[in-house]
């Protein structure tokens, strides 16, 4: 992302508007993510989130200072990790954590919906051409659809990489609390690995974007949802 930046510098109106849209969609959508789990989880019976302070809405409750300058640059980061005690959830430790874990995804892809209302509803008029051109040349109206479409697209993308089945990411434990007791052990053999696949797998997609694993897998359902939401 900060490639592309550098490329918007020539006009810094375009590009202080690019950073607020792109902004406020992620990290909306990361405490929406994060408020779902500490939601989850205290429905659930674990209030520990909720102690912590992590059942709110608001973004600085949620929000890593380096995870977010991430996000920014680099388009990938993270927020503050949702405390739970899995032993407190309802339902046993397994189950509830996949519960918990597909929480923040499903979230994601409910905001999405959420944003794309007024657009669904014809309350917005969809636009089209480069987003560098609606931002030079548009109106108010414009720039609703700009914000609106940012937040559709990265919630969409942020439910997707999020259900991706490799630790410390949603999927992990959703798999685990749903795969046969012997397939989930299995799993959780390689969990310790995790990390490090996963950063493997974001470094290939800088490297050799054309070679990258995640961006075929995200491409393969991104289209399918955010039709379906529109």
């Amino acid at each position: 992302m900060i490639w592309y930046f550098q490329d918007l510098a020539e006009n810094p109106e375009v590009l202080l508007i690019y950073l607020a849209a792109t902004a406020v969609a992620i990290f909306t959508g990361l405490a929406f993510h994060e408020f779902s789990h500490a939601w989850a989880a205290h429905e659930l019976g674990d209030d520990t989130a909720a102690r912590a302070g992590r059942l709110t809405l608001n973004p600085m409750a949620h929000l890593d200072p380096i995870g977010s300058v991430l996000v920014l640059l680099f388009g990938f980061g993270w927020a503050k990790p949702t405390p739970v005690n899995p032993w407190r959830l309802r339902g046993g430790p397994r189950r509830g954590s996949a519960i918990v874990a597909f929480a923040g995804p499903a979230s994601n892809f409910f905001f999405a919906a959420l944003a794309a209302l007024p657009l669904k509803m014809g309350l917005v008029e969809t636009r089209f051409g480069s987003i560098e051109s609606i931002i030079q040349l548009g109106s108010g109206e414009d720039f609703l659809w700009l914000f609106l479409f940012f937040i559709i697209s990265i919630n969409i993308l942020l439910g997707i990489f999020n259900l991706i089945p490799i630790a410390p990411l949603d999927g992990f434990k959703v798999a685990v609390g749903i795969l046969p007791r012997e397939a989930a052990r299995g799993l959780e053999r390689i969990e310790p690995y995790g990390p490090g696949i996963l950063m493997a797998l974001i470094a290939i997609g800088f490297i050799a974007p054309q070679l990258s694993p995640l961006r075929w897998l995200i491409g393969l359902v991104y289209d399918d949802i955010f039709n379906l939401i529109l």
